[in-house]
């Protein structure tokens, strides 16, 4: 027993010091700034944190393989087609390492709103990220305004009032429930 719970700790020490090497700080907080990002999109599009300065960034976490990540989707498009026209953009960041995988999820589901690929999981796990899928609101000025943990219903009235409201900035600051 005392060899095997050597080796776990051995694997989590490794573990939480490759995190660190790789700077993945988990110390993502509400109110506080998200850390920068450099990703390629579905279409090409290279895109960054800058890139959506000024605009409310819905940054969902998620794969093709994921139950609750697919469950999702269908509601991340219907917020896309809400919120067109406002300063709120999503982008859903995939771990899939199949490439195919991933393009035949896009298809399949219709998806609407921009997507990029991260197989290494790196941007992931720089945010702190544990599990899939894993949301951060981010507000215009690139400050974490909330983590959601899990499959969130994104065209609920309370979702859609709340990224309303952040955009037109009426709130200010980390909110953590919704109304």
């Amino acid at each position: 027993m005392g060899g095997r719970r050597a080796s776990v700790s051995g694997a989590v020490l490794t573990a939480l010091l490759a995190c660190a090497l790789a700077g993945c700080s988990g110390r993502v907080r509400p109110g506080r700034p998200v850390p920068d990002f450099s990703l390629v999109t579905a279409d090409g599009r290279p895109v960054t944190l800058a890139s959506f300065r000024g605009q409310v960034l819905v940054l969902d976490f998620w794969a093709s393989w994921c139950p609750p990540c697919v469950e999702e989707a269908p509601a991340l498009n219907a917020l896309a087609q809400q919120l067109a026209g406002r300063p709120v953009r999503i982008l859903a960041v995939s771990i899939d390492t199949d490439p195919a995988a991933y393009r035949r999820f896009l298809q399949q589901y219709h998806i609407r709103f921009a997507t990029a690929r991260d197989p290494s999981a790196a941007l992931m796990h720089r945010y702190g990220t544990v599990q899939i899928p894993e949301t951060y609101i981010i507000d215009q000025q690139g400050r974490l305004a909330r983590k959601i943990v899990g499959a969130m219903d994104w065209s609920a009235p309370g979702m859609v009032a709340y990224l309303k409201d952040l955009a037109a900035g009426r709130i200010n600051g980390p909110l953590t429930a919704l109304r």
